[in-house]
């Protein structure tokens, strides 16, 4: 070694030297700096893999997608909405209880995890109350159900009770709907809500 040092000293005048070894020793210092973040984001990644596995874990492990309970087909999604669009109509806008009634039973039946399933039980319950009380633009007597094959007609005690298991329905299904409130109000009007089984 110090053989290479006499060598570069007659090559090299001492100021030349000098400016070499400063270059060689912010290179080395460059070199070392490269190091030091790359121990550092090799830290840092280390770290966050151990966090979210502990997370993880904590939480029940990994889980395959979504909650299958709560998977909605678009499509029916869609045409719930538009039934749910009709039925808030008939309602609200045209007084048409038995239309909306109906609207509202093929949302309930067909689409039991609708998005909105808790005020199409509102629109039901209520419109079932309300023809309950002959209320509306159209007679009670328009709502037409079926046993099996025989077409039977509903008296307004049958479109009371079925008004309540509506909105009891909602009440113990939906707690934070926006129509719990006034779901319960009109629960205690009719004699509550319909006890469990």
């Amino acid at each position: 070694m110090a053989g290479s040092d006499e060598k570069e000293a007659r090559r090299y005048p001492g100021e030349v030297r000098e400016s070499i070894a400063r270059h060689d020793a912010r290179k080395r210092q460059k070199e070392r700096n490269l190091e030091m973040r790359k121990s550092s984001i090799l830290l840092v990644a280390t770290f966050a893999i151990l966090t979210l596995s502990a997370a993880t874990f904590a939480q029940g492990g990994l889980k395959s997608g979504p909650d299958s309970s709560v998977l909605r087909d678009p499509e029916l999604e869609r045409d719930s909405f538009h039934n749910l669009e009709v039925a808030r109509n008939y309602f609200k806008l045209k007084k048409a209880y038995v239309a909306s009634l109906n609207r509202t039973q093929e949302i309930i039946a067909g689409n039991p995890n609708f998005a909105k399933i808790d005020e199409a039980l509102f629109i039901a319950g209520m419109s079932s109350l309300a023809l309950s009380e002959n209320k509306g633009k159209q007679s009670p007597s328009m709502y037409v159900s079926y046993d099996g094959t025989t077409r039977r007609q509903l008296t307004a005690e049958q479109f009371r009770e079925m008004g309540r298991e509506y909105l009891t329905q909602l009440v113990a299904e939906h707690p934070d709907s926006t129509f719990k409130k006034q779901a319960e109000q009109e629960l205690r009007s009719v004699g509550g809500p319909i006890p469990k089984q």
